[in-house]
């Protein structure tokens, strides 16, 4: 009677570890199943981005080591998507709108319609963003990435800038004169305000400032500390 008592004990005893070990697969399974999904969502949404980002970069004819960088990054994501889900949706897409970047090439004219230049711009903090969270995993140097940052932002600067003067010359096309005047000062006020070196500036100030002036022909107001003034702040090359 013991003995049957002693075995009844051990059935349940391994019965019941073999419930926690079938509960304990399907856990990790499930647990794994949605890390996995949750790394994916992930890897897919800063790919795009990436790429995105990589796309505008080449269009306005970005630095050919800023864009490496950013190539490099988009393809290690790419490999670990790759890598969790290697035959899935998520893969053919992504490896579509590589092929796209791969095959964007500088835009020979500047882009001349807000929704673009606004596209452009988030596209350009992204990447300095980025290049921030690469320096920060020691994927590049600290001042690498201060280097690449500064060159992003006057890309950012200038592609405004250009956008303006091409809004402006197309208003003048069309005969709008005041219109194409507000772009150019607009242009001009940017290239001002941008915090770089004037001498960095000044070779896109002149042609802005002569474009003004075909429109806005300068006053006379004689000798003055305040005439001399501007005129020393556009000719200063410092």
């Amino acid at each position: 009677m013991l003995s049957d008592n002693l075995l009844y004990v051990f059935l349940i005893a391994a019965l019941g570890l073999a419930a926690l070990s079938v509960n304990f697969v399907i856990t990790s399974r499930e647990k794994y199943k949605e890390a996995r999904n949750a790394r994916l969502k992930w890897l897919k949404e800063q790919s795009e981005h990436t790429l995105n980002a990589l796309a505008v970069l080449k269009e306005i004819n970005c630095r050919g080591d800023i864009t490496d960088k950013l190539n490099q990054h988009a393809l290690s994501l790419i490999e670990e998507i790759g890598v969790l889900a290697p035959d899935s949706e998520l893969m053919t897409d992504v490896s579509k709108i590589k092929d796209n970047t791969d095959r964007t090439r500088p835009k020979q004219e500047p882009f001349n319609n807000d929704r673009a230049v606004r596209k452009a711009q988030i596209y350009i903090n992204f990447a300095e963003k980025l290049i921030i969270d690469m320096a920060n995993k020691g994927k590049m140097t600290p001042q690498l990435a201060h280097t690449y940052q500064q060159e992003l932002y006057w890309l950012n600067i200038s592609m405004v800038a250009d956008a303006h003067i091409a809004q402006g010359r197309t208003l003048m096309q069309q005969g709008d004169k005041l219109g194409a005047l507000s772009h150019y000062k607009h242009a001009k006020a940017i290239l001002v305000r941008a915090a770089v070196p004037q001498r960095q500036k000044q070779d896109r100030l002149q042609p802005v400032q002569q474009l003004i002036d075909q429109l806005q022909p300068k006053r006379d107001f004689g000798p003055g500390a305040l005439a001399d003034s501007i005129d020393a702040y556009l000719k200063d090359p410092n």
